[in-house]
């Protein structure tokens, strides 16, 4: 019967059993009866933290909330001033989307440490877990939350945003769990970058490459910055759709579509000229309380988003976009208000860590790959501190943010173990 289990199966049953009981359990906190939804700073994402700690603590290991309000657990050092080697992801998801998008790194993180702690393994150097809180943006228009909290890149300005149905601003949201917003909103580090020796973040990818390149995991070598507006709004002037001829209106649709489509010319150019950019609009709509078929619309809203590898690039296209909202606006008598520009900066993974984790990858009898993330992640906020970070993706079919996440458990137990050694790898050196 034994021969029929996949080997990594085989090769740690009790991680195998821990990681299936978990995910599980995670499902049930956030299924939302279409997908997953563990809402950043609300129900969802504090029943996921809750249900770590409680594991966390169950095998030995201590816990604590950092003044961000992530979650941390520690396994201690047998030199426990050296900088720590640190691990993890993020808890909360989009609405109505998978399953693994975080959950999968912290879990990983976690295993790694119950295992070290199971097995009496003291590493040399401190070894932390880190559950962050809100990485996604779809609650309150800001990407990273607690990470960037964590590591003194949250404004004050950011700390104002509200939630995008509530409307409760995101410095409540965060008191509310115990974050110590005063020193978040004066820029404080409340994690000193010196202390930290290293991070490592597994996730599962959120593309289709190494599904076709057939391989189950691939050490990360960069991550793309992006330069977003939550909500652009065009004004224009209402009108009866019957009554006003072209030549006179002041049509904000048309003039949305105009410069969408105007956009979407100049991306093909960039990506001609070899540049690294998507640009995407996942929003867009007129006001509900007054659209109608026979209406011209006044108003238009949409977001807008560019990624890219390259700081240059985002900057050069930004300009692009507010030059062609000023000609559009000329042309059509319409007015575009882009409100606050959110930006983060692309982040480099560090090359010796990445060979790390290729090694690591090789050791396993796996084929050595390195992949972008198109994505961003909390990776992106340490290594902005200047904190040594590498990534590992774990193949996942139909991507993410949507309900049909389809990580294996096999990938994942091989990513895991992956993880696991590299994370002890760095943790014994001097």
């Amino acid at each position: 019967m034994n021969a029929m289990l996949p080997e990594a199966r085989l090769n740690d049953p009790a991680g195998w059993a821990m990681a299936e009981v978990m995910f599980d359990e995670l499902r049930r906190i956030g299924d939302d009866g279409v997908g997953i939804t563990r809402e950043a700073f609300a129900i969802g994402e504090q029943a996921a933290m809750e249900l770590i700690d409680r594991t966390a603590r169950a095998r030995g290991l201590l816990t604590e909330r950092d003044d961000a309000a992530n979650l941390v657990v520690t396994l201690q050092g047998s030199e426990p001033d050296l900088p720590f080697v640190a691990c993890g992801s993020h808890v909360d998801s989009v609405p109505q989307g998978g399953n693994f998008d975080g959950a999968a790194g912290v879990l990983a993180g976690l295993m790694a440490l119950a295992r070290l702690k199971q097995d009496g393994i003291v590493p040399r150097r401190t070894i932390k877990l880190y559950a962050m809180r809100c990485e996604e943006s779809a609650f309150f228009g800001r990407a990273l939350v607690g990470s960037s909290a964590l590591l003194g890149q949250l404004s004050d300005a950011d700390l104002n945003l509200p939630h995008v149905k509530t409307g409760r601003l995101l410095r409540n949201a965060m008191r509310e769990v115990g974050a110590d917003v005063a020193r978040i909103a004066r820029g404080e580090m409340l994690l000193d970058p010196a202390t930290v020796d290293a991070w490592f973040e597994l996730h599962i990818e959120q593309g289709p490459v190494l599904v076709a390149r057939d391989v189950p995991v691939a050490a990360v070598t960069g991550i793309r910055g992006n330069v977003r507006h939550r909500a652009v709004v065009c004004h224009g002037e209402p009108g009866h759709s019957g009554a006003v001829p072209r030549w006179l209106r002041h049509d904000a649709m048309f003039a949305v579509a105009e410069l969408l489509h105007v956009v979407d010319q100049h991306w093909q150019q960039a990506i001609e000229n070899g540049e690294d950019l998507v640009v995407t609009t996942g929003v867009v709509g007129t006001d509900p309380a007054e659209h109608a078929m026979s209406r011209i619309p006044g108003k238009v809203s949409f977001s807008f988003e560019m990624r890219s590898q390259s700081q240059e690039t985002l900057e050069r296209f930004h300009a692009l976009f507010l030059a062609e909202c000023a000609r559009i606006s000329t042309e059509r008598g319409v007015r575009f208000d882009t409100g606050r520009r959110v930006d983060v900066l692309p982040a480099v993974m560090d090359p010796d860590l990445v060979e790390v984790m290729r090694g690591a990858i090789r050791a396993a009898g796996i084929e050595d790959e390195t992949i972008a993330s198109g994505a961003g992640h909390d990776s992106t906020s340490f290594a902005l501190a200047g904190i040594p970070s590498v990534m590992l993706f774990v193949r996942n079919e139909h991507g993410s943010h949507n309900p049909r996440e389809a990580m294996t458990m096999e990938d994942f137990m091989q990513g895991a173990d992956i993880l696991r050694n590299a994370i002890t790898e760095r943790a014994q050196r001097a």
